[in-house]
């Protein structure tokens, strides 16, 4: 069903926030309000047009789909700031941490928050994608063996396991 929607310049014209998070030489970016809007880039000098071409691809590819497209989160009232408290003994550790790192206390607490709720969000998609699997052994004559495994912060799924991934699900969908 079509979602009744404002022109395509709003959306494009709208700034939506992107989260990177380095990948043993890669980096990873995602944008938290467009659901499933991420891609991954080699060099550090390539996040911001990969970042602004995957944006327009997913806000024109959902717009064309009819579906509806998300204002971002900081036009909705996040401030991107909150306070929290923490023990004086995990204070004294990240603050240590950050100046191994050449970082502000601020900028690695975000970092170490960004990095991890990337993995949790990695972590539900690989559930998903192994419950469908699951579903399709059930249809198939034969199994496809489906190995779950966790997707630690030291760990992200590349675009070629990404590639792979679609290509297996094809596959067991054309049979």
């Amino acid at each position: 069903m079509a979602v009744q929607q404002e022109p395509l310049s709003h959306y494009l014209d709208m700034t939506y926030p992107f989260t990177v998070v380095p990948d043993n030489g890669a980096y990873f970016i995602e944008f938290p309000d467009l659901p499933n809007c991420f891609t991954q880039v080699e060099d550090a000098s390539e996040i911001v047009a990969m970042a602004e071409e995957i944006r327009t691809l997913w806000i024109e590819s959902e717009y064309e789909r009819g579906n509806s497209i998300p204002e971002p989160a900081m036009q909705s009232g996040f401030s991107g700031k909150f306070i929290t408290r923490v023990p004086k003994t995990l204070h004294k550790e990240l603050v240590a941490a950050a100046r191994q790192e050449n970082m502000s206390l601020n900028a690695y607490v975000g970092y170490l928050l960004a990095e991890r709720n990337v993995a949790a969000k990695l972590n539900v998609r690989m559930d998903g994608l192994e419950i469908q699997l699951s579903v399709l052994n059930e249809r198939l004559p034969y199994n496809v063996d489906v190995e779950k495994r966790s997707v630690s912060a030291s760990q992200r799924i590349t675009k070629r396991d990404m590639s792979n991934l679609k290509l297996v699900q094809t596959k067991a969908l054309a049979a």
